[in-house]
C-alpha cells in the first residue's frame, strides 16, 4: 500500500479515507490562506507555513481512531487532521514556537480535543495538552506513526529542547 509508513499504520490511515497518490493542493491552499486569515480579538493571526499547506493538502479532512493496542505502554491517539477545530490556537501555538525557534501552524486536533496538533516551518510535529508540550516526530509521516502506534512522544521542555 504505501513504503512510507508501516503497515499498520497505512492500514489504519486508509481505512480513514487516506491514499497514497492523492493530494488536494487546491485544498491545501485555500485552507493555509483561511487560516491565516483568522485573527483573534487583539489582530494576532496564525502563522501558516508550506508544511502546512502540505499537510493540509494530503491529509485535511483526515479523522483517525486507532484500534490496535499501544507500541510503547501508550495507547494510541485518536485525532482529527481539521486544523478550523483548534483556530482558536493563535496565542498557544504562539509561545511553543518563541520556544522552538521556529513557526508553528496548527494541523488539528488529538483525543477528540484534548490536544492541538501543529506543525512548524521544518516539518516538525508537536502536540500541546493540559499536561504539556510534546515532540511527535521530524515530520508528518513519523508523528502520524507514533500517534497510531501509540508510541512515547518526547516532552518539549521551557528552553524548546526535547
Amino acid at each position: 500500500m504505501s513504503e512510507r509508513f508501516p503497515p499498520s499504520v497505512a492500514q489504519t490511515l486508509a481505512a480513514a479515507g487516506w491514499r497514497p497518490d492523492h493530494s488536494d493542493e487546491s485544498r491545501g491552499r485555500e485552507w493555509g490562506l483561511r487560516m491565516a486569515a483568522h485573527a483573534t480579538p487583539s489582530g494576532r493571526q496564525h502563522t501558516v507555513t508550506d508544511r502546512a499547506i502540505k499537510a493540509y493538502a494530503e491529509f485535511g479532512g483526515l479523522r483517525v481512531d486507532p484500534q490496535a493496542d499501544g507500541d510503547q505502554e501508550v495507547a494510541p491517539s485518536s485525532f482529527h487532521l481539521d486544523p478550523f477545530l483548534v483556530r482558536h490556537s493563535v496565542e498557544t501555538l504562539a509561545e511553543l514556537a518563541e520556544a522552538i525557534g521556529a513557526p508553528l501552524s496548527p494541523l488539528g486536533e488529538e483525543g477528540d480535543g484534548t490536544g492541538i496538533l501543529a506543525i512548524d516551518q521544518h516539518g516538525r510535529v508537536f502536540v500541546l495538552d493540559h499536561v504539556g508540550d510534546w515532540f511527535l516526530g521530524e515530520n508528518l509521516d513519523e508523528a502520524l506513526t507514533t500517534l497510531v502506534l501509540g508510541r512515547r512522544p518526547a516532552k518539549v521542555r521551557a528552553d524548546g529542547t526535547w
